[in-house]
């Protein structure tokens, strides 16, 4: 069941959790502008969309999936990736960046998790691991190497120009490609995969710190 299911059950932590949520969205798009910017690209800054305001990033379809499925997405944050210095490692540095800001807000809920006081709130406890398990999703879902997902441009970066084009030339296709293939759960072992990676560097990082 979705977390719309919240809605019914707990009006005030959907609200709480939906907040979190949309601005975990994003903040996935707003660190793609903010790394492009750094390395040399101010499209996103010119079309206003290194911004936290909701209205400049959501997307209908993409905010209603976050809560039907457990993931989402907001209207991608344009880069002229020909602005970009160091080109290869600015696309991966641009692409990682909207999943390292995911992984980020899920190891902070977990470090909230362990404060006491916090983690044992009685409504924090329930909302803060949520955040933590959207989070990750949102993180993996986004690393799979299938145009127009972050994960593709990863790869990009690694990749013969030829080879570059031709998975550029999927892009096009990539809504439909991604649609048959969670439809069919063909994509779900790839998911999980890449969430297994992402919870095995968390827990690397919190045993680090203990």
């Amino acid at each position: 069941m979705g977390l719309l299911s919240l809605l019914f059950t707990d009006p005030r932590l959907f609200i709480l959790l939906a907040g979190v949520l949309l601005y975990s969205v994003i903040a996935h798009e707003v660190s793609h502008g903010w790394a492009a910017y750094l390395f040399g690209d101010d499209t996103a800054r010119r079309y206003g969309r290194l911004t936290f305001n909701p209205a400049s990033h959501l997307d209908p379809v993409g905010t209603l999936m976050l809560f039907l499925v457990g993931f989402g997405w907001a209207r991608p944050v344009p880069v002229d990736y020909y602005n970009l210095k160091h080109s290869r490692a600015a696309l991966i540095c641009v692409s990682l960046a909207g999943c390292a800001a995911n992984i980020l807000i899920a190891i902070l809920a977990l470090f909230l998790l362990h404060i006491g006081g916090i983690g044992s709130h009685p409504v924090l406890s329930v909302m803060l691991p949520e955040v933590v398990r959207v989070n990750i999703i949102l993180g993996a879902f986004n690393l799979i190497p299938i145009p127009p997902l972050d994960g593709s441009k990863i790869l990009m970066g690694f990749l013969p120009l030829r080879a570059q084009e031709v998975l550029s030339g999927l892009e096009p296709y990539g809504f439909f490609l991604l649609a048959a293939l969670l439809f069919t759960g063909l994509l779900d072992p790839l998911i999980v995969f890449m969430q297994n990676i992402i919870i095995a560097m968390i827990a690397a990082l919190f045993g680090f710190l203990k």
